[in-house]
């Protein structure tokens, strides 16, 4: 029987790898709604080769255009508009599996609703967690669903750790994550003022989105990712780990408490921990190459240097923080980078406004949704100031 499954963000590079995995699986999935922010041409052409039943746009003039051209094709597929008809598609109970693909704390309501409603979560939103943190883990708990981390390091985390989840504290001494270290593992920090957005996003060995890539170059995306696996594995702040890895074949790694190392290897296609969650338990094809190791000339490992990457250290320090630190450090490093690609701050000013607005004097709840998008709210205004101030 075909699984359902909604792709929210699916324009984005999770998303069109997603729809080029089940493209090569029809027999196993159907599409039953896509969705994006503003980019109608290429949601136009996923309707045209996918037919979903909804298309969803949170933007309403996108949406309108969208419907108007989808109609004129003589295509069925019924058009929504607005952050709501997220939720909607999420938890519709046509629907089987739900990609979690969308940037930025936006995607935490439609993954929320769609662990409530009990779905196959595939998570590739590293915000939802981040800003959701218990009350997310608590939802998929109560939802009876199951969350399949689709990052590539939780992915591989997740496929090194034990089948039995009530054995990992057991027998896990430590997670480690790996890092490529991003455009300027060998950069001069002293240099980091004259970076541009241009060079930032130019990563050497993923093909990923511009806040994305940003955060790779920071090792802001690391320090989420640390945050993510605590929530996700269980595992106290002191046993997370965080090593480049320039190569970017070794994915991450778990070490047990007799030493031993268990690690998932690959080369660096995404298609890869998409293929493994949308088939889990089981193995299907991706259409990633394999790994050759005939002509691969080397694996390297360095530790982090924190002159360099300062804003790693940021994650262990929200971790031990007061309830809702992760969400406000989400939140001030989503401002700072916006921020830096509209030239408002320089590149080495996002790690200033990521620490100042954690270490700012700032409240909030983090026991329901609405808490914590009002604390969501509270922190981008802090952010928001002090981008203001190094402008």
């Amino acid at each position: 029987m075909k699984q359902n499954i909604t792709i929210l963000g699916s324009t984005g590079s999770i998303g069109t790898n997603t729809l080029d995995v089940l493209g090569r699986h029809t027999d196993r999935f159907t599409v039953f709604a896509l969705t994006a922010a503003k980019q109608v041409d290429l949601l136009f052409k996923q309707c045209v080769a996918f037919k979903p039943q909804w298309a969803v746009m949170t933007d309403i003039a996108a949406a309108q255009e969208l419907k108007d051209r989808l109609q004129a094709a003589g295509l069925t597929t019924q058009v929504a508009s607005g952050a709501s008809a997220l939720v909607d598609v999420s938890q519709d109970e046509a629907v089987d599996v739900v990609m979690g693909a969308i940037v930025g704390a936006a995607g935490l309501p439609p993954c929320l609703a769609a662990a409530a409603a009990g779905k196959q979560l595939l998570l590739a939103n590293k915000e939802a967690l981040v800003v959701g943190g218990d009350l997310f883990m608590a939802t998929v708990q109560e939802g009876g669903g199951a969350l399949l981390p689709i990052d590539s390091e939780h992915s591989a985390i997740f496929q090194s750790l034990p089948d039995d989840r009530s054995s990992w504290a057991r027998r896990v001494d430590k997670i480690i994550l790996t890092a490529s270290g991003g455009p300027f593992r060998t950069r001069d920090p002293a240099t980091f003022h004259d970076i541009t957005p241009a060079q930032a996003v130019a990563h050497p060995n993923w093909v990923m989105g511009q806040k994305i890539s940003v955060d790779s170059a920071t090792m802001m995306n690391k320090a989420l990712e640390v945050i993510e696996a605590h929530y996700l594995f269980g595992l106290p702040p002191e046993r997370l780990e965080v090593v480049i890895h320039p190569q970017s074949i070794v994915h991450s790694m778990v070490q047990y408490h007799d030493t031993s190392i268990v690690a998932q290897l690959g080369t660096a296609d995404m298609r890869v921990p998409i293929a493994y969650g949308l088939s889990y338990p089981e193995r299907v094809t991706s259409g990633a190459a394999p790994l050759n190791f005939e002509t691969l000339s080397q694996l390297t490992f360095e530790r982090p240097d924190p002159a360099r990457f300062p804003g790693l250290q940021l994650a262990w320090a929200a971790l031990k923080g007061r309830p809702g630190s992760t969400a406000v450090l989400n939140a001030a490093n989503e401002i700072a980078v916006d921020a830096f690609l509209t030239g408002r701050i320089r590149f080495d000013q996002i790690h200033v406004v990521n620490a100042e607005t954690l270490g700012a004097d700032w409240s909030g709840q983090t026991d329901t949704l609405e808490a914590l998008l009002a604390l969501d709210v509270d922190a981008r205004q802090l952010a928001g100031a002090v981008v203001a101030r190094l402008s």
